[in-house]
């Protein structure tokens, strides 16, 4: 830390100081990128510094870098109007075979987005393993899309495979603590497990409160943090840190394993074609390889098909190849609080 106060650019970037202040937020509650002052989001200015003052970290077999692979379960049903309007479109063409073959998926709970089995089949083509953040709403909680009952049976299937479970935290868990820790309390329940790992839904979060309340709720680390609008590095770090709350002037126990790309960033958010995505995505990947850091990724479940899907094979593929350890976060964090950035050596 004390490495960091010495430049007041880094250490404000660092801790978000502009986040403290009253500053503006979009609709979800959130600080755009598109209101901060620092810019050059594709680079990583804190982690640069470490690795050029002689900090370094080691991974497992010894990768290059670190790709943490998550997905967020906002949804696992099609909604019920959905079907029934393309069953009106088939009969209004007179494409009675269509009618037969959507007819049964009304009476079906499974559907595209029930896709976990799928998920865990392709990451394992490629050596790698990943986390799925579920929601643990209750119905009439806003966003309630599914019992997480109904999910308990592909849930423990991820974890007996080694992929990782978490909690996808609701529209009003990042600023209440109550909340917060009935969703994790519900979710540990139906996994008969303890949860350690979160992130918020529409990636809502305050700085430092979230965090605070994280802490509290009895979470190990938070991914999180990451600009819903822009790919890139939010506080200058390609790698997991100890947040700094200048409220209280001390480190946090909590470890921040920051977003950096998601899927509707790039393609909603910042209008991107599929080739310009991969261009953005494989700059900041050879990014993070330089800096022997870890990247954060984040494709929903309903991002895996056609296009979008492709996308996330071509990343697996150019990871695999460049040699990186695909894992989940939750294995990032207990590797990272066991080795974590090493100081350089004293001559």
């Amino acid at each position: 830390m004390d490495l960091f106060r010495q430049d007041s650019e880094i250490w404000d970037l660092f801790t978000k100081k502009e986040e403290y202040a009253k500053c503006s937020h979009d609709r979800y509650d959130r600080f755009p990128y598109y209101r901060s002052r620092h810019r050059d989001i594709s680079v990583p200015q804190v982690s640069q510094m470490l690795i050029e003052k002689g900090y370094y970290c080691e991974y497992p077999d010894t990768q290059p870098f670190a790709v943490c692979l998550t997905h967020d379960i906002d949804r696992v049903y099609e909604r019920f109007f959905s079907k029934s309007f393309e069953i009106a479109k088939a009969l209004k063409a007179g494409d009675l075979s269509r009618v037969t073959r959507i007819t049964p998926q009304l009476r079906s709970k499974k559907c595209p987005w029930w896709n976990f089995d799928e998920i865990m089949a392709l990451e394992e083509l490629y050596g790698a393993c990943s986390s799925f953040y579920f929601m643990a709403l209750e119905e009439g909680d806003k966003e309630y899309a599914y019992a997480i009952e109904d999910l308990d049976q592909e849930m423990c299937t991820l974890q007996d495979g080694g992929w990782e479970v978490g909690l996808h935290g609701g529209c009003d868990a990042y600023r209440d603590l109550p909340t917060l820790k009935r969703e994790k309390q519900h979710l540990e329940k139906v996994l008969n497990r303890t949860v350690t790992g979160y992130r918020n839904h529409f990636l809502k979060f305050r700085v430092p409160e979230t965090w605070e309340l994280l802490e509290r709720a009895g979470f190990r680390y938070d991914t999180t943090l990451g600009y819903p609008d822009c790919v890139g590095f939010r506080n200058g770090m390609c790698h997991p840190f100890r947040p700094f709350n200048l409220n209280t002037d001390r480190e946090m126990e909590i470890l921040e394993i920051p977003l950096a790309i998601m899927e509707r960033t790039l393609l909603t958010h910042m209008r991107l074609t599929m080739e310009q995505a991969w261009e953005q995505t494989e700059h900041l990947l050879k990014i993070v390889e330089q800096h022997h850091g870890v990247i954060t990724i984040l494709w929903h479940n309903d991002g895996m098909t056609g296009e979008p899907l492709r996308l996330y094979r071509k990343i697996l593929k150019f990871c695999q190849g460049r040699g990186a350890w695909l894992t989940s976060c939750g294995e990032i964090e207990a590797w990272w609080r066991k080795s974590g950035l090493k100081a350089p050596e004293r001559m």
